[in-house]
């Protein structure tokens, strides 16, 4: 069941919001009245979500953007504002997966890859989101997509983990910075979700792998992009006005009982 928020006003940007966790989140930002943002490296799956949202008497605006690139990131925020005029609300959601390797073997051009793309992008978007916030000078909110890899990390999945873990550090140095400054910086740590990204783990990956995910989690079932929306959703309202410099887990339980849920899983 989803809850019906009012952003009506309000400038939602939404990185990797042409699929997944960011498509869910920039239709729903949409439903509930804000001019949405669809910034996505994609082009297609950006405006098809853009063009989704206006069918459905939305307002939104593709935007196209490499979020590891500092010039893309820059020009990302100063198209939102030329259209707009404000930029209120942020989802720092996009992000890619490893090829799954070693430590001691894994390639350093993919760990940098990795890196750029899951991590230095946070940072770039957390800088140029801020300094626009700030000029506005009405507070704002931010979330940025971690995941429960940062807390119970899988192995082969080295530079993956790492990232995911500096996400955490960043949102709540962010979140401390600017608490003053009305702007709420928060942690979003989704558990298994069923997006793109995890459909195409299950094709390359072992012939198990679909359930051994299902089992990662207490409820024994990977979450719906839908789910995960209604998280930010309300991290970006107003019902969470007090909430900043935190890690929402929506994970189906997968971190409440780590040791047992992965002894079944065997």
């Amino acid at each position: 069941m989803s809850v019906q928020y009012d952003f009506k006003g309000s400038v939602a940007l939404v990185t990797g919001g042409g699929a997944g966790m960011g498509r869910a989140a920039a239709l729903a930002f949409g439903k509930s009245g804000a001019r949405v943002v669809v910034a996505e490296r994609n082009e297609a799956d950006g405006r098809e979500v853009a063009d989704l949202i206006r069918a459905s008497g939305g307002d939104a605006l593709f935007v196209h953007a490499d979020v590891a690139n500092s010039q893309s990131v820059q020009a990302m925020i100063a198209r939102t504002v030329d259209h707009y005029g404000q930029l209120d609300i942020a989802f720092n959601n996009a992000a890619i997966l490893p090829l799954p390797a070693k430590i001691h073997e894994m390639d350093e051009a993919d760990w940098d890859r990795i890196i750029a793309v899951d991590l230095t992008s946070i940072f770039l978007c957390l800088k140029y989101e801020l300094r626009q916030m700030l000029k506005q000078g009405r507070g704002g909110a931010i979330v940025s997509t971690a995941s429960t890899n940062a807390i119970d990390p899988t192995p082969y999945l080295a530079s993956y983990n790492a990232a995911k873990s500096a996400v955490i550090g960043l949102g709540r140095t962010a979140a401390m910075e600017h608490a003053l400054d009305g702007i709420r910086v928060n942690t979003l740590v989704p558990g298994s979700v069923m997006t793109p990204m995890l459909a195409t783990s299950f094709q390359q990956g072992p012939p198990n792998m679909r359930q051994h995910m299902e089992n990662y989690s207490a409820m024994r079932r990977i979450a719906d992009p839908d789910e995960i929306a209604q998280s930010v959703l309300w991290l970006c309202s107003d019902a969470a006005s007090y909430v900043t410099g935190i890690e929402l887990v929506v994970d189906g339980g997968h971190l409440a009982g780590t040791s047992q849920i992965h002894a079944d899983a065997e």
